[in-house]
């Protein structure tokens, strides 16, 4: 084994799980959609790293794609089951792992792990798909930890860092594509589409205003969930109702059936 292939395995090695989850797996698989991003809480020591950069508990994403089924496009089908032999049934997610790149993991993989749902509140089915596919379309592109040290340059005061330390890589061509990580991975295809996360506004003329996509290298999993654009679900492991509201109507209790509007009166006894 490299001394490359050495350190991403030691940085890979995740902790043990919390005795007791926060999140409620089940409910959360049941209620997932295509084009919803995944947070993670890692337990990983890259996770760690990114972490500290980020100052944020969210240290990982992914991209929720559905099942096999839920994929409209044929072509985009088959490209998945190149990288990936997923079953009919099998909750599937595009994310970046550190040693392996773009790959296709099933989402029953972390139900050991703190998750939170970011779903883009007004995106259209048609462009869910669009999503997904351009996800698809990265499968097999590496993972750059490099750009995690490029983050940290944005975010750490200038003063700390070393002058060689300051990358060139946001100078570069950003539609030449070599490496990414998880969370540019998945804003390059939300801006595929148009849609928004969490983008620069500009005023044009006195009354206009546009919106200037922000790099997608600068994006970390907590900005999913800090954008405007995006709902956040929760699904916590207790307190709270574990029935539908449905359950609380007040059902009649004497086994009536009834078998029209006219049957009974529906003001008086």
């Amino acid at each position: 084994m490299s001394l490359k292939s050495r350190i991403e395995k030691w940085l890979n090695q995740e902790t043990p799980p919390a005795r007791f989850p926060i999140c409620d797996f089940e409910k959360l698989s049941y209620a997932v959609r295509p084009g919803d991003v995944v947070l993670v809480e890692g337990r990983t020591r890259v996770s760690d790293v990114i972490r500290i950069i980020t100052q944020s508990r969210w240290t990982h994403s992914a991209l929720y794609i559905g099942r096999l089924h839920d994929i409209q496009s044929q072509e985009f089908r088959d490209k998945l089951t190149t990288h990936f032999n997923a079953e009919p049934n099998q909750q599937l997610l595009i994310e970046g792992i550190l040693g392996k790149g773009m790959i296709v993991t099933p989402l029953e993989d972390y139900q050991k792990d703190n998750l939170r749902i970011c779903r883009p509140s007004t995106l259209s089915a048609a462009d869910a798909q669009n999503v997904v596919n351009y996800a698809i379309g990265k499968l097999g592109v590496g993972y750059n930890i490099r750009q995690l040290f490029d983050l940290a340059r944005f975010i750490f005061p200038w003063r700390i860092l070393p002058r060689k330390w300051r990358s060139s890589l946001f100078t570069r061509n950003p539609d030449v594509v070599t490496k990414t990580v998880c969370s540019s991975l998945i804003a390059e295809a939300f801006y595929s589409v148009q849609y928004p996360i969490l983008p620069l506004f500009r005023q044009v003329g006195k009354l206009g205003i546009e919106l200037i996509p922000r790099n997608t290298r600068l994006y970390t999993p907590a900005d999913f969930d800090y954008s405007p654009y995006f709902d956040i679900k929760k699904f916590p492991f207790m307190g709270q109702s574990s029935h539908s509201p449905y359950r609380d109507l007040p059902w009649n209790k004497d086994g009536v059936v009834g078998h029209g509007d006219k049957d009974f009166d529906l003001y008086h006894n």
